[in-house]
């Protein structure tokens, strides 16, 4: 595929043969900027954005065992998974997110993930949402 790596035993003889093996390198290279570009094509609709946000939905017991976690795309597709943990166990819920919100309610932890997972790669993001205590689970 890239002849430019490969070590041309015949050196060229005259100017002819220098534009000649220049014209096949500008094919090659050109065929690498476009397998580059299918490749980046194809990536955007796999997993490349995490966004997580633990905190404690019952401020009276426990610390932060529960969490959101928001897994985007390139398009900021993906899902929302949020585990609330409790005493009494475990509940997960899962939610689809198309261009970066979801069709179901979301609460402000799903929200917060959701918007650190878009930030992803960014510097620093420029939320500050508050993590809240008050029993946030009623909108799962």
């Amino acid at each position: 595929m890239l002849k430019f790596f490969k070590k041309n035993k015949k050196e060229p003889k005259n100017l002819k043969e220098v534009f000649g093996f220049l014209k096949n390198l500008e094919g090659d290279i050109e065929k690498v900027f476009q397998e580059i570009e299918e490749m980046k094509e194809k990536n955007k609709f796999s997993i490349q954005k995490l966004g997580i946000v633990r905190f404690n939905p019952f401020s009276e017991v426990g610390g932060d065992q529960s969490f959101s976690m928001a897994l985007l795309d390139g398009n900021n597709d993906g899902m929302v998974i949020t585990s609330l943990y409790t005493q009494g166990g475990n509940r997960l819920y899962g939610k689809p997110i198309k261009a970066g919100s979801s069709r179901y309610s979301l609460s402000q932890e799903e929200k917060k993930a959701i918007e650190l997972a878009k930030n992803h790669g960014k510097e620093k993001s420029k939320l500050n949402l508050p993590t809240t205590n008050s029993g946030s689970n009623g909108s799962h």
